[in-house]
């Protein structure tokens, strides 16, 4: 993202200072400041997920974990291989040799005491909080099965307790879970740190006649820095001496530089594209408005519900299960008087309740789905956005950029008599051509659009304030905004009071001093977001749309679109308060923005999503970002969430199954009709319920999760039925 915000700088040098005459007509544009804000944040509140025994998972905990399985798979091959009761099963003849009943005993130890400290550790955590789950169920299990093998090992304990084999593959397994779990987990980067990173390493300080370098921070206010053609502000200021172009996408979200001229204020962070200034300072610290965002991103994110796992959830059930079921096997066999028989029953239910299919039922779906998102352009970066997102029933759009383009483009034309709509855009496509102005883009654009003939141009000049003026088959023609018109004497179009309350931007066409027609500007509406708005509305979703435009703006778009409610003129430090009040209705709220205006927002809201064409602090901290800005793409995470989360169902169900039928098998239920599940049969299913888990997950890649696909699906799933 740097890459492409180095881009936008260069970019935005070049067009800086280019047909000053239309700063008039886009003053509309220019002064609303949150008409191209969009945001990011995002869901780092669900980033605190609840994590096993302490361990969060993120950064090293990834390589130590892949570290760790290799070595012990590596450990495991001979603890199952030595293994008398496994070569039993499995009807091969060990080496002969006293050395070899030591193998599984001694290499099994360390399995355990190394490979199983995470699991042991977690236990340990989940016991202090009260809050049972995987980490105690897979503790018990390799706790039990390691004393009993020991005691078989020594001859205390019947032979049939012999577990070490199983104690191995229990360990490997469950580190891979944890592998794959927590490389789905592990977060790119930081949305505080990106935006701490927008301030510059240095300020220069004016101290008399000198310029001293100092860090930012110890800048007071009423001091005055030097900011650099391509600079980044230091802290928030009043220019005192010079003007700019800024670059106020990082904190705003808006594309197009934003003229600043003496006594306005500027925001730490902002970039002076084209000139240098001299900036008094008003504001340090934690009083800037970057430190105001990161506060917001911040207490957002640590009021952010920690969603329980239903992994843990179904293994804190099944430790309870495990358990009482282990202490109603050893009581009923006591009372029998076969308390031998009791011990052998009792840990052997012990030991198969914890499946390897639990531990690895939702890291597997949540791996593939991730990569089936990928495919489709949706990067998954928090599990629990994913899994959120089946709940939600009101998405709220940033308008600018997200719905529509971020630029302007002519959506109408008014011709006087004698005129016709072609002959005026030609014209004015004529005279705008030496401009690289976006809406001189705009007008030129369209005539390509239309496949116009553009005429030759002569004499082309621009006027600060007024527009541009060139000399197209032998006639003066000018386009410009309101100044232009002032200028010569003019009265607008009739047409112009109607565009003017839709919020469109509106340029004048003039010929030798009389005016030939008027342009409709705006931004337009992107031709994807008819159709995410109606496969939203086919899933039952709320459409909402906030913006900082006027509202006369915002519902000419939402009417075009059929949004169903519009939050307009909103700042962008209340976007977040916007979110509030739809959850305050009862509403799961999903967010969609890209700039880092929107960052306490998304992370207010239950799923936040950024567009991945937005700033390195919607990628930060967004539980999912949108690879391109095809608001289709919301419809492939509502189908994603809805596909995992049954594939999640299902594989518990196969992995909670295997206990449900084959502990009570196991504590003896069947014994008095001669029927007693053998540990070597328990151990056969259990590793059959893993691989009926993993293929289930596999089924998953036949999701094809590109925008189009889903939201056409999403809409003749509807139209069917």
């Amino acid at each position: 993202m740097s890459m492409h915000r180095d881009h936008q700088h260069e970019h935005r040098r070049d067009e800086a200072g280019h047909h000053a005459g239309h700063q008039g007509a886009s003053a509309d544009l220019r002064d609303a400041p949150g008409d191209h804000e969009h945001g990011s944040s995002a869901h780092e509140g669900h980033g605190e997920h609840h994590e096993h025994g302490g361990h969060s998972g993120h950064g090293d905990h990834v390589g130590q974990f892949r570290r760790l399985f290799w070595i012990m798979l590596v450990l495991a091959v001979p603890v199952v291989a030595f293994n008398a009761m496994f070569a039993h099963l499995v009807g091969y003849h060990l080496p002969d040799g006293e050395w070899v009943q030591w193998v599984s005993p001694i290499l099994g130890t360390l399995l355990y005491v190394w490979g199983g400290w995470p699991f042991l550790t977690g236990a340990v955590s989940e016991i202090r909080s009260r809050k049972p789950g995987m980490m105690l169920l897979i503790g018990l299990a390799i706790t039990v099965a390691f004393v009993s093998s020991w005691g078989s090992t020594l001859d205390v304990l019947d032979d049939q307790l012999d577990f070490w084999w199983e104690l191995a593959l229990l360990v490997v397994i469950m580190l891979l879970g944890h592998w794959i779990e927590m490389r789905s987990l592990a977060q790119t980067t930081s949305a505080l740190d990106s935006l701490a990173a927008l301030l510059p390493d240095e300020a220069e300080k004016v101290d008399g006649d000198a310029v001293v370098k100092v860090a930012p921070s110890d800048l007071a206010v009423g001091d005055v820095v030097i900011v650099r053609p391509g600079a980044a502000v230091p802290a928030d200021g009043k220019i005192v001496d010079g003007s700019a172009s800024m670059d106020e996408s990082m904190v705003t979200g808006e594309s197009k530089t934003v003229r600043r001229e003496v006594g306005e204020s500027v925001v730490a962070g902002t970039v002076a594209t084209d000139s240098g200034l001299r900036v008094e300072v008003t504001a340090i610290g934690d009083d800037t408005a970057l430190a105001g965002i990161q506060k917001l991103v911040a207490d957002a994110q640590a009021s952010s519900s920690r969603a329980q796992r239903i992994a843990d959830t179904a293994a804190g059930w099944l430790f309870w299960f495990a358990l009482g079921s282990a202490v109603i096997t050893a009581i009923v066999w006591a009372l029998v008087g076969l308390p031998d028989d009791g011990v052998v029953r009792t840990i052997t239910v012990l030991v198969i309740a914890c499946p390897h299919a639990l531990g690895l039922a939702i890291p597997l779906v949540v791996s593939i789905a991730t990569e089936r998102a990928a495919r489709g352009g949706v990067l998954i970066k928090d599990r629990l956005a994913l899994e959120s997102m089946r709940t939600v029933d009101a998405v709220l759009f940033d308008k600018t950029g997200t719905l529509t383009k971020g630029e302007p483009t002519v959506t109408g034309i008014e011709p006087i008599d004698g005129y016709s709509e072609d002959a005026v855009l030609s014209l004015a496509a004529a005279a705008e051509s030496d401009s690289e102005h976006p809406l001189a883009r705009a007008v030129t654009g369209a005539a390509k659009h239309r496949s116009l003939d553009v005429p030759a141009y002569a004499e082309f000049s621009s006027s600060p304030a007024v527009g541009v003026r060139a000399r197209v088959d032998g006639s003066v023609i000018e386009v410009g905004g309101p100044y232009l018109l002032e200028h010569h004497g003019l009265s607008e179009l009739p047409i112009a009071d109607k565009w003017r309350t839709e919020g469109a931007i509106i340029l004048h066409v003039v010929a030798d001093g009389e005016v030939i027609g008027a342009l409709r500007l705006a931004d337009e509406i992107r031709p994807e977001s008819h159709d995410a708005v109606d496969a939203l509305h086919a899933v039952g979703a709320q459409v909402v749309m906030i913006t900082g435009d006027a509202q006369a703006v915002a519902e000419t778009v939402a009417a075009e679109l059929g949004i169903d409610r519009v939050f307009a003129g909103v700042r962008p430090e209340d976007k977040a308060a916007k979110v509030a009040e739809l959850q305050r209705e009862g509403r799961k709220v999903a967010m969609v923005g890209d700039g880092v205006n929107d960052a306490p927002a998304l992370a207010q809201a239950d799923v936040g999503i950024a567009i991945g064409a937005g700033t390195d602090v919607a990628i930060g901290s967004a539980g999912v970002i949108l690879a391109s800005s095809d608001p289709r793409s919301v419809l492939s995470i509502f189908e994603l969430s809805n596909a995992a989360y049954r594939k999640m169902k299902q594989n518990l169900w196969w992995a909670a199954g295997y206990n449900l039928i084959s502990v009570p098998l196991a504590a003896g239920v069947l014994a008095p009709v001669g029927f007693v599940l053998p540990m070597s049969v328990g151990a056969i299913l259990m590793s059959a319920s893993t691989v009926v888990v993993a293929l289930n997950a596999q089924l998953l890649r036949r999701l094809d999760l590109t925008p189009e696909q889903s939201a056409a699906r999403t809409l003749n799933r509807t139209a069917s039925n």
